[in-house]
């Protein structure tokens, strides 16, 4: 599958997914939040990947948070409802692949 703000390399075992926004320090808009789930899905279902490291471009930041320039003029509640559904599209389902996660932190790990 073909991405806009992440890339997916497959060798000897290990698939590493890496957040290519550095200009944005890697920060997660919604586009990279989908894609970064449907990445995790379709990886987890590869029976080549025994390992999956996740990575950010660049050399300042592994990920900078949310990118606030996308939320800037949401309400309270849009905000939360965001905030829910990046919890749950990424932190709650990494947590139960069945393929071992490796976060490969290069720069500030930020949010």
């Amino acid at each position: 599958m073909k991405y806009n703000n992440i890339l997916t390399e497959t060798k000897n075992g290990i698939t590493t997914i890496t957040i290519n926004r550095p200009k944005k320090l890697n920060a997660l808009n919604k586009e990279t939040i989908e894609e970064l789930h449907d990445a995790f899905i379709e990886v987890n279902e590869e029976i080549d990947t025994q390992v999956i490291v996740l990575t950010g471009s660049g050399e300042k930041a592994f990920v900078a948070g949310a990118d606030i320039s996308e939320f800037a003029n949401f309400d309270m509640e849009e905000g939360s409802k965001l905030a829910a559904r990046g919890q749950k599209l990424l932190f709650d389902f990494v947590e139960k692949l069945s393929t071992p996660v490796i976060a490969a932190v290069n720069g500030f790990a930020l949010g």
